[in-house]
């Protein structure tokens, strides 16, 4: 249990954290302050987790990165199912937490539904928006894989590597999806934007599952080849 409630409080910083940030200061790319602050914060996030939990339950705090361990036998599908439903959990109360601060305290919302991804920035395409999030997901799964991997001896610098792995593929992606490559962060604030401001996010939160789990399991089978030695 003790694993399953870090996962629940890591999420939910994330998204404190990572969505609130992008509340805050706005996530324009034009003008690019409000864009960089956003994705090193979702980057920090994870640095600062990893350290604080990654002893207790490896600082997944994401199901596409659950998936990729499980898939790579670093843990059973049972032990990760309980670990996606704390993540949700988690980014629910995250996200909740963001409505009672802004709405609270009469804050405006930069992003206009507490962080939620959408299609806006391909046009409404969904299958650019899979895309985006599969190539994202596979390059930030990938790297924790290998860092975390027994061969690479990486020790005390995997958590910053993943970090900025994180603060990497945001640059790229806020422009495009908002960059969830983690399900639970786009479905927690989702589900809290449909209930405080009857927002649509969730018609298309599915792509922020399959695009990044699909990316998630890409990744895996691809770096468990790559690691091989037959």
């Amino acid at each position: 249990m003790k694993k399953y409630l870090a996962e629940f409080i890591g999420t939910l910083v994330l998204v404190l954290l990572g969505c609130g940030t992008a509340m805050l200061v706005g996530c324009d790319a034009v003008n690019g302050g409000g864009y960089v602050l956003t994705a090193f914060a979702f980057g920090l996030v994870i640095i600062a987790m990893a350290y604080s939990i990654g002893n207790i339950s490896g600082c997944h705090i994401n199901p596409a990165v659950s998936l990729g361990v499980c898939i790579s036998g670093g843990m059973k599908v049972k032990e990760m199912i309980c670990y996606w439903i704390a993540q949700c959990l988690g980014a629910f109360a995250g996200a909740g937490l963001l409505a009672a601060i802004f709405e609270g305290a009469g804050i405006k919302d930069m992003t206009g539904g507490y962080g939620t991804n959408g299609l806006a920035g391909v046009n409404d395409s969904i299958m650019v928006g899979l895309l985006v999030e599969c190539l994202l997901t596979f390059v930030f799964v990938t790297a924790i894989l290998g860092v975390t991997s027994k061969k690479a001896n990486h020790g005390s610098f995997a958590g910053v590597v993943i970090g900025f792995t994180l603060v990497l593929v945001h640059i790229l992606g806020i422009g495009l999806t908002g960059t969830s490559v983690n399900p639970a962060r786009s479905l927690g604030p989702a589900i809290v934007n449909a209930i405080v401001n009857n927002g649509d996010a969730l018609k298309v939160v599915w792509v922020f599952w399959v695009g990044p789990l699909a990316g998630a399991a890409i990744a895996a089978l691809v770096y468990k080849f790559l690691e091989s030695e037959k």
